[in-house]
């Protein structure tokens, strides 16, 4: 049985490789694991987004009984269409690489089962290992996610793909500065206790009515915060004096890096992005607010694959392409595609901070 002759076998077709690995979890992103960017697969390689200033609460005037009502306006809807992107990442598997292990397969030679078990093995970790193509391609959307929160998504190389608040013709909230080296207490340069609290619940209503969320009780506000930032705030006098109970009072201060604490009614959270803390990171003195539980705030859109067996249908995550070498069978390439637009549909809501003196 000849080696290539595998790839003929519809387990290593397009459909199923895509199939399967869109079945595999994601590795660990915590972005992506809230659930805050709603999916919204199409059919086209654009994206139609209306754009208009519904949902602001207006106030009737009266009118006398007999006269005719106040007429109600409404915004003229605009709509904007925005052209997909595409992540694309692939790896080559030579025959070379792969002779001690289809040797191993059986002691009088590889069969076609064993030799099938033995190439796909080899490619689940070159496209699901710690370094796969899969993480590669996660690394890449959490990256955009971040962006998307803070209203401007960029590529690897630091230019802009999409400037959501000069896109939708809004502007981003003033960044909020947060005095956290402030010693509480009454004497000269300090500040009265309670004054962080008073300022982050002041700051959840502002997130919370520029959410114009309706009654909606799922509506919730996390801040998602740098190391120096987060440290800063989980040490602050006021912190602690919130927690009544002493032992409550303890475990926040022992709590390690990268958890979360409520405060103010934010759930507070140390973001962890990558290891060298600026490929993917929030800056150590920033914090970035986020209201979870309003639809379509943040949204996921996916494009379908640029083949004959996916043109016109619904976007999927990934697209995974298994290529052998046909005229000399000595290597075979992985290829996987994703088209994900992530978006920030209100960027009036994306309020974030920063540690000043």
């Amino acid at each position: 049985m000849e080696i290539m002759d595998i790839f003929d076998d519809d387990a290593f077709s397009m459909v199923t490789m895509t199939a399967a690995i869109n079945k595999t979890p994601y590795m660990p992103n915590f972005l992506g694991s809230l659930g805050i960017f709603t999916p919204m697969p199409i059919r086209t390689i654009d994206a139609a987004m209306v754009i208009n200033d519904d949902g602001i609460l207006t106030v009737v005037q009266t009118t006398p009984r007999g006269a005719p009502p106040i007429e109600q306006k409404v915004t003229a809807q605009n709509i904007r269409s925005f052209r997909t992107p595409r992540i694309a990442v692939g790896d080559t598997i030579y025959a070379s690489e792969l002779q001690g292990i289809l040797a191993r397969s059986a002691l009088t030679g590889p069969d076609f089962t064993t030799m099938m078990a033995d190439m796909q093995s080899e490619m689940a970790w070159r496209l699901d290992g710690p370094v796969g193509l899969q993480s590669k391609q996660e690394a890449t959307k959490e990256r955009m996610r971040l962006g998307a929160i803070s209203g401007i998504v960029l590529d690897a190389d630091g230019t802009v793909l999409y400037d959501w608040p000069t896109l939708f013709g809004q502007t981003l909230p003033t960044e909020i500065g947060f005095n956290l080296q402030a010693v509480a207490g009454t004497g000269a340069g300090q500040v009265p206790p309670g004054t962080l609290l008073t300022t982050i619940s002041q700051l959840k209503r502002s997130i919370l009515r520029a959410a114009r969320a309706g009654n909606l009780v799922s509506a919730n506000v996390i801040g998602l915060a740098g190391d120096e930032f987060y440290d800063a705030l989980r040490q602050h006098p006021d912190v602690s004096r919130t927690y009544l109970n002493w032992m409550d009072a303890v475990n926040l201060r022992e709590s390690q890096p990268f958890e979360m604490f409520p405060f103010g009614g934010i759930n507070f959270y140390n973001y962890r992005g990558s290891d060298d803390n600026e490929t993917i990171a929030i800056a150590v003195d920033k914090v970035k607010f986020i209201v979870t539980g309003v639809p379509g705030l943040f949204q996921e859109v996916l494009a379908p694959a640029e083949t004959f067996d996916y043109i016109n249908t619904p976007g999927l995550p990934i697209y995974t392409m298994v290529i052998p070498d046909r005229d000399r069978n000595q290597f075979v390439r992985l290829e996987t595609y994703s088209y994900p637009m992530y978006v920030a549909g209100r960027p009036e809501m994306l309020f974030s901070g920063r540690m000043e003196e």
